[in-house]
């Protein structure tokens, strides 16, 4: 597990990904990321896994420092979090 990535999926979560499952199983997952500073549990499933695939696509050491400032306020405000 790293810092930053996409959320962590179960085996049978893993089907829902479709043709992107490869992709998603190639990289660590993350404690945060596009998820989490998006909106957490407010963002749909199929939003879910288009955020993750644009994490994957985009990756660079930039992207992680904007996600890992992004989350600070992201955990404070608390929005999709339950």
């Amino acid at each position: 597990m790293s810092i930053v990535g996409p959320r962590m999926i179960s085996p049978g979560e893993a089907d829902k990904y479709g043709k992107w499952k490869m992709n998603l199983l190639t990289v660590k997952p993350g404690i945060t990321g596009m998820w989490q500073i998006s909106g957490r549990s407010d963002v749909t499933y199929a939003e879910r896994v288009r955020l993750d695939m644009q994490y994957i696509r985009n990756y660079s050491f930039w992207l992680d420092l904007m996600i890992l400032f992004r989350t600070i306020p992201a955990v404070i405000k608390g929005r999709g979090a339950y």
